[in-house]
């Protein structure tokens, strides 16, 4: 009877360490971040409390870095203003945050090129089973670091404004 006790315990504490083996998810309670600015050509982005920098980031985009992205597998990142519109903690990525492209603008681009305008832009962390492929290697995201995504997901907030410059 011991034995059968101990065996479940044991497995018990197992499952339960399994659970806690993603990312993650620090606490935040600095001044809030109200914009977040992307420049692409420079590979900076920075989480702003109005005009002060809270925080700067380096990261990799698209395989095709240059340009706005228009049409789905273009490998571009989108170039214009949106929102932070959703959080994946469990994301293929380690962590992500969601950015509300497309607009109505880019689907009314892609309409008239007879084509999808894609979708699924996200500021991420690094592939969570296998190694990120050199520079500019996501399909049209925003990739950072594991340890500043967690930083990243703490600190935004869904409905940030984001502006993503050339």
């Amino acid at each position: 009877m011991k034995r059968r006790v101990f065996g479940l315990g044991a497995m018990s504490t197992l499952a339960l360490a399994g659970c806690s083996s993603g990312p993650r998810l620090l606490r935040y309670d600095g001044p809030e971040v109200t914009s977040i600015v992307v420049n692409k050509g420079d590979r900076r982005m920075f989480l702003l409390n109005n005009e002060d920098i809270l925080e700067a980031y380096d990261f990799d985009l698209g395989f095709s870095p240059v340009g706005h992205k228009q049409v789905e597998g273009d490998g571009k990142t989108p170039e214009g203003t949106y929102l932070i519109d959703r959080r994946n903690p469990r994301s293929q990525f380690h962590l992500s945050i969601g950015i509300s492209y497309p607009n109505s603008r880019d689907r009314q681009i892609a309409r008239a090129l007879g084509k999808s305008p894609g979708g699924e832009i996200f500021i991420h962390g690094q592939p969570n089973n296998e190694k990120a492929k050199g520079r500019d290697w996501t399909a049209g995201c925003i990739a950072v670091q594991n340890k500043e995504i967690e930083q990243i997901y703490a600190m935004v907030r869904n409905g940030t404004v984001i502006t993503l410059r050339a």
